[in-house]
C-alpha cells in the first residue's frame, strides 16, 4: 500500500515537472518572438528588422555559438575600404627657391611653389542592400579622390561617393556589381540597454574581418568630438581600433545597432572606450543621402541652453532636465507657435528632453513640415504647444543677416578645389564670399576667399556653425578668429571686435 502511494506521487511529480517545462519553453519562445519585433521606420532600400526576411538569432541558442552566428552572418556584408586622397600643398622650401645652395643639396625645383601628394587610408563599411549602397564614416571617405572596396571573399570594386554628412560623421558610397551583394540588417538602437552584449566587426590596422565583443557601457554620450555636431553616441568596451571606423556594432540578434566611429584613447589604440553612432540616426541620414545627396534637418528657431542647478529655482523646476529657451527667432516656427524666451522644453511628441543636445538631435531628425507637440514649462505651469517643424537650410539663410550686421561678411562652403589646395577636410572652415571694407573683418585686412577655420578655439565646420555663433555675439565683444590667408595659405589668430 505504501509502495503504491509513493509510486503514484512520483508519477504526479514527473507530470507536473514536464508540464512546467513545456510552459516555460513556450514562454521563452513567445518572449523571443516579441524580442525580434522592433519598431524601426521602414526606409525602402535599406534593410531593417521589419523589411528583412532574415530570422533573428534567438536567445535560446547556446551563448558559445551566438557570436559565431552573428559573425558568420555579417562578415560577408562588412567591407574593407581603401582610400586615396590627393592634396596640393605649399612647398616648404619655396622661399629658398632662388638660393643655389638649397637647389643643389635639397633638389628644390625652381619655380615650384606647390606640389601634390597622395594620402592613403583604410576604413570599414557595411553593405546596406544588395544594390551596393555602403554605409561608412565621413572621416573615412570625405575628400577621397579614389575609393576601392574589398569584400570578404576578396572581390574588389571601385566606389563612388553618394553623399556625406560631416555633422554626424556619416557617408554613403556605392559600388556596381553584376551579382546581388550580401547586406546587413538594421535594428532599433532606441531599444538597446546598458549592459547588453554587442559584437564589432571591422578592419583594425588592416586586419580584415576582425571580430570583437563587449557590452553597451552607456548611452547618449555627447561632447566626444566637435560639440557643434549631432552626437548621441552608444559607448562600448568592445575593442575598436584605427581601421574599425564605419564598421557595424551588432546586437546578439545579428542586427546593426551602431556605426563604430571614434575611440577615446591616450595610446591611440583600444582602451575600452569606443563610441558608435546609433543605428536609428544612421538609417535616417543614409536614407536622406541616398534620396537627395544631402541631409535635410528640422529646425525650431530657438537658441537653447542646458539648465544649471542655480537656475532651477528661478525657473520653478524640480530637476535640471530640459532645454532652456534663451532666445526665439522672429518669424521662426517656435515664434509662430507661441514659444517664448525663458520657456523650458521638456518633451517632443512625448519623448523626454534631457538637455539642449537631446532637443537639437530630436528636432533635426524630424521631417520638415511635420507638426509636433512640444511640452514646456512656463512660470511653473506645464503646457503643450503644437509646432510645425521648419527647415534648417531656410534658417541658415535667415540668420545669415547676423553675419552681415555683426562681422560684415557673407560666407560659403569651401569648394573641392580649395579643400585640396589647403589640405583641409570637408568639415573644416568656411570661405568669405562678400566683405564690407568698413566692417569688423574688413578693417582688419580680411579679403574675399580668405578662410575662417575657428572662433575662440571652437572649430568652424560649416556655414551654419558660424551663423549660429554670430547669433550669440554681442556688440563690442572681442573674438579671436583662426583664419587662413587665401593668397599664401598661411594660418594665424586675429582678434576682431563685434559691431
Amino acid at each position: 500500500m505504501r509502495k503504491n502511494t509513493v509510486y503514484v506521487l512520483a508519477v504526479v511529480l514527473v507530470l507536473l515537472l514536464t508540464l512546467g517545462a513545456c510552459t516555460k519553453e513556450k514562454g521563452v519562445q513567445e518572449q523571443a518572438k516579441q524580442d525580434a519585433v522592433v519598431s524601426v521606420p521602414k526606409v525602402g532600400i535599406i534593410q531593417t528588422a521589419e523589411t528583412t526576411s532574415k530570422p533573428p538569432i534567438t536567445s535560446e541558442r547556446d551563448f558559445r555559438n551566438i557570436i559565431v552566428e552573428v559573425a558568420g552572418r555579417n562578415i560577408p556584408a562588412v567591407v574593407h575600404i581603401e582610400v586615396t586622397q590627393s592634396q596640393e600643398v605649399t612647398n616648404p622650401f619655396s622661399s629658398f627657391e632662388n638660393d643655389p645652395f638649397f637647389r643643389r643639396f635639397f633638389d628644390v625645383p625652381q619655380g615650384s611653389r606647390k606640389f601634390k601628394r597622395e594620402l592613403k587610408g583604410i576604413g570599414t563599411g557595411m553593405i546596406m542592400n544588395s544594390d551596393g549602397y555602403i554605409l561608412t564614416n565621413n572621416h573615412v571617405v570625405g575628400g577621397a579622390t579614389q575609393l576601392q572596396v574589398i569584400l570578404s571573399d576578396g572581390k574588389q570594386y571601385g566606389a563612388k561617393i553618394v553623399g556625406t554628412d560631416p555633422k554626424t560623421d556619416l557617408a554613403v558610397i556605392k559600388v556596381s556589381a553584376d551579382e546581388k551583394l550580401p547586406s546587413v540588417t538594421f535594428g532599433d538602437s532606441d531599444r538597446v540597454e546598458v549592459g547588453e552584449w554587442v559584437v564589432a566587426i571591422g578592419h583594425p590596422r588592416g586586419l580584415d574581418q576582425t571580430v570583437t565583443q563587449g557590452i553597451i557601457s552607456a548611452k547618449h554620450r555627447k561632447g566626444i568630438t566637435d560639440p557643434n555636431n549631432y552626437q548621441d553616441f552608444l559607448q562600448t568596451d568592445a575593442a575598436i581600433n584605427p581601421g574599425n571606423s564605419g564598421g557595424p556594432l551588432l546586437n546578439l540578434d545579428g542586427q546593426v545597432i551602431g556605426v563604430n566611429s571614434v575611440i577615446a584613447s591616450q595610446s591611440g589604440g583600444s582602451e575600452g572606450l569606443g563610441f558608435a553612432i546609433p543605428s536609428n540616426m544612421a538609417v535616417h541620414i543614409a536614407k536622406s543621402l541616398i534620396e537627395t545627396g544631402k541631409v535635410q534637418r528640422g529646425w525650431l528657431g530657438v537658441s537653447i541652453q542646458d539648465i544649471q542647478f542655480p537656475k532651477m529655482k528661478a525657473l520653478k523646476l524640480d530637476t535640471p532636465k530640459g532645454a532652456y529657451v534663451a532666445d526665439v527667432m522672429k518669424g521662426g516656427p517656435a515664434a509662430k507657435a507661441g514659444i517664448k524666451t525663458d520657456d523650458v522644453i521638456l518633451s517632443v511628441d512625448g519623448k523626454e528632453v534631457e538637455d539642449s543636445s537631446t532637443l537639437r538631435n530630436l528636432i533635426a531628425g524630424i521631417p520638415v513640415g511635420t507638426e509636433v507637440k512640444i511640452g514646456i514649462v512656463r512660470d511653473g505651469k506645464k503646457l503643450t504647444i503644437p509646432v510645425k517643424v521648419g527647415n534648417l537650410d531656410d534658417a541658415t539663410k535667415i540668420m545669415a543677416s547676423a553675419l552681415r550686421d555683426r562681422l560684415g561678411i557673407d560666407v560659403r562652403p569651401l569648394s573641392e578645389k580649395e579643400l585640396n589646395k589647403y589640405g583641409l577636410d570637408p568639415d573644416q572652415g568656411v570661405a568669405i564670399n562678400w566683405i564690407n571694407p568698413k566692417g569688423s573683418l574688413g578693417m582688419e585686412g580680411f579679403e574675399v576667399d580668405d578662410v575662417i577655420l575657428g572662433v575662440n578655439g571652437q572649430q568652424i565646420g560649416g556655414v551654419d556653425d558660424l551663423v549660429n555663433l554670430a547669433q550669440t555675439m554681442q556688440a563690442g565683444q572681442k573674438i579671436t578668429l583662426f583664419a587662413l590667408d587665401h593668397r599664401t595659405g598661411r594660418t594665424g589668430n586675429i582678434q576682431v571686435e563685434v559691431r
